[in-house]
């Protein structure tokens, strides 16, 4: 009787285990979809303006990321601080835009003299 008992309950148990284990898993927080396609449409805008904007310079060199909360990376080089300095107002002009942060590098071309 004892072993049946026994039996009922490890068979109970290992039914358990894997609804247990859905519960944890259910509790986990993912990203909302929505919010990762506003991301994605904020960077998107921003590589679209700045490549549409030629007469100050070339932007390709300038990398974009947008994180959930509306705030922008830029990273990459420009060749003039105006390039920088524009394409950090293109970023903050864009809707959604909180909050623009820029680890963009000057790259000279032309070595200072001594």
């Amino acid at each position: 009787m004892k072993i049946k008992i026994a039996t009922v309950c490890f068979m109970v148990g290992i039914l358990l285990i894997p609804r247990i284990g859905y519960a944890t898993d259910s509790k986990m927080d993912y990203p909302d979809p929505t919010t990762i396609v506003k991301d994605s449409d904020i960077t998107n805008k921003i590589k679209n303006r700045l490549n549409a904007d030629r007469h100050l310079g070339k932007f390709k060199s300038i990398k974009v990321d947008t994180d959930n909360n509306g705030v922008v990376w830029l990273s990459g080089t420009a060749h003039l601080i105006s390039e920088e300095e524009k394409a950090i107002g293109i970023a903050r002009a864009t809707e959604g835009v909180v909050i623009v942060k820029s680890n963009i590098k000057i790259k000279s071309g032309h070595p200072i003299n001594e």
